[in-house]
């Protein structure tokens, strides 16, 4: 059996000789293309991952968008008047609230407001009988731009209401740019009226858009009406024929009563008798109703006898 070989002691050991390190060896050409490769795999798979989270975000942040934009778009309707205490200046239909509130004030608030602060009741004149239909005629003249006749609209309503019914009557605001801007009132343009004692023709010669220097037109009077008016208004706006008994020109009240209300406000504001509004408008109604009572033989007679007609009667020259 052969024996191991012994082991040089290490200190007896000759010494190696060593070589300097190396410097390191370039990457072959194909490890470095294969390292391009996988750096390109890398990016590409951070891209992927990058727009996929921009998706993410994307499907979040454009129905957020969307809703943000229809809420600025109420918002900025309801500041531009369709909410707020700023009327629109175009005609449209008239809530029915609005409509009940002028069309039914109680007859107990007309009597309790009697003349109110009524300024200028309807004064005797005009020309010969105005009828249509076997029946006494009111006749309205006037334009939605003009703030006076934005004042004298409500009453008017307030008092044909009594006699009978208005259909589609609209709701709109004088000009921007005149004097009371942006009085709120209703409009007669596209209305009907039917009544078994009265006939009325509400005619809105103008709107409140402009065309040009002035106003886009709205309603052609009859000639007859023409006729009557421009013989009996002087030319100017509101102008309202009763029957031709008696005539009104320009607001009976201040339009300034009016102003920063909205429809619904004034309409709520004519069945408290303390309110400022109902004291002007549902004082003017009585005076109407009076001037219109002396035409049809004071009928119907639970109207014309009321406390508030027969005190309006007495401001009637």
């Amino acid at each position: 059996m052969s024996q191991p070989p012994k082991r040089t002691p290490a200190a007896a050991r000759p010494q190696a000789t060593r070589t300097p390190p190396r410097p390191a060896t370039p990457r072959p050409a194909a490890n470095a293309a294969k390292g391009a490769a996988s750096a390109r795999a890398r990016l590409a798979a951070e891209q992927a991952r990058q727009e996929r989270r921009r998706r993410q975000r994307m499907l979040v942040i454009i129905p957020l968008a969307v809703v943000l934009v229809a809420v600025a778009a109420l918002v900025v309707v309801r500041l531009t008047g369709l909410g707020s205490s700023t009327s629109p200046t175009a005609s449209g239909v008239t809530d029915s609230g609005v409509i009940a509130g002028v069309t039914s004030v109680p007859a107990t608030v007309l009597d309790q407001v009697g003349t109110g602060t009524m300024k200028t009741p309807p004064k005797a004149g005009g020309g010969a009988a105005l009828t249509a239909d076997g029946k006494p005629k009111i006749l309205y003249v006037g334009a939605e731009y003009c703030p006076y006749c934005a004042a004298e609209r409500w009453p008017m309503v307030v008092a044909l209401s009594r006699f009978g019914t208005f259909t589609g009557l609209g709701q709109t605001a004088s000009s921007s740019t005149d004097v009371y801007p942006s009085t709120p009132t209703l409009t007669f343009h596209g209305s009907s009226y039917t009544s078994k004692t009265i006939a009325f023709t509400g005619v809105e010669a103008e709107s409140n858009e402009r065309s040009g220097s002035g106003y886009a037109t709205l309603d052609t009077p009859t000639a007859e009406d023409e006729q009557t008016f421009s013989t009996l208004s002087g030319g100017s706006y509101p102008f309202v024929d009763i029957a031709g008994t008696y005539l009104i020109s320009g607001a009976s009240y201040d339009p300034q009563v009016l102003a920063g209300k909205t429809h619904a406000q004034v309409a709520a504001a004519l069945s408290d008798p303390s309110s400022d509004i109902a004291k002007a408008v549902d004082g003017t109604a009585n005076a109407i109703t009076a001037a219109i009572c002396a035409s049809t033989d004071n009928k119907p007679s639970n109207v014309c006898t009321s406390a508030g007609v027969l005190a309006a009667a007495k401001t009637l020259s």
